[in-house]
């Protein structure tokens, strides 16, 4: 119940109301004052009217030689007389109090308008905060940091697997290279000892080395075991 009282829109239809109501009973009341000035305004033609006719009837008399009845006529007439200056006093009065009341009456209305007015943008302007906190409400909790951040863990443990994988083929590759450009290095140191000590011969430094025994290998002799095996024919019998 203290919501229902407390509803901006129940409250601004509540003053329109109450406005209306005011007007309504403001109008009435100047109406009333209206009618009354009315009232006055013919009761004093009425006494005028019949002031007139007094006054004529009077001239007649005189005409016709009957003082009194013309005395008795203008004592009527200055009855009239009387009462119809009270009354135009009044109606005076009246007429000013209803030019009042008519100011008054169209100030209300324009008030009332105004006011009307400002209320209907009121009640738009609650209406649009009503929907904002709604969607304010709706959206509480929305957020996507979580999905993000998952995606660029998966991302960054895909860069370092990525950068591993990398480290170690370029390692093996620094490996296999080196151990080849060993190979070649002994394999030119042998040309060249072979070659200084046949300089050595012809300059009769040294004398001609025999040749040593070569030692065959474990490879070597799987060399000529798989030769012997490719090319039967030349296998020598053991």
């Amino acid at each position: 119940m203290m919501n229902k009282l407390e509803d901006p829109d129940l409250m601004l239809e509540g003053a329109r109301r109450d406005m209306q109501d005011t007007l309504r009973a403001n109008k009435e009341k100047a109406v009333h004052a209206i009618a009354q000035r009315n009232n006055l305004a013919a009761m004093v033609e009425d006494l005028e009217r019949k002031s007139a006719n007094l006054e004529n009837q009077a001239v007649m008399a005189v005409k016709q030689g009957n003082r009194e009845l013309a005395r008795q006529l203008l004592r009527e007439k200055a009855n009239y007389q009387n009462s119809l200056e009270s009354l135009k006093v009044s109606l005076a009065t009246a007429g000013q109090t209803v030019d009042v009341v008519k100011v008054a009456i169209r100030q209300q209305e324009e008030q009332v308008r105004r006011k009307t007015a400002e209320a209907l943008a009121m009640k738009a302007q609650y209406k649009q905060a009503q929907i904002e906190n709604s969607i304010n409400k709706a959206l509480e909790g929305f957020t996507t940091e979580a999905q993000f951040g998952t995606f660029e863990a998966a991302a960054e443990r895909i860069r370092e697997a990525r950068s591993e994988a990398s480290a170690r083929q370029e390692l093996m590759a620094e490996s296999i290279h080196g151990k080849v450009m060993q190979m070649e290095d002994k394999a030119v140191d042998f040309a060249a000892d072979e070659e200084l000590r046949k300089l050595e011969e012809r300059l009769g430094m040294s004398q001609p080395a025999e040749a040593a025994p070569v030692e065959t290998s474990d490879v070597e002799a799987q060399l000529e075991e798989l030769e012997n095996r490719m090319n039967p024919g030349n296998s020598s019998p053991s």
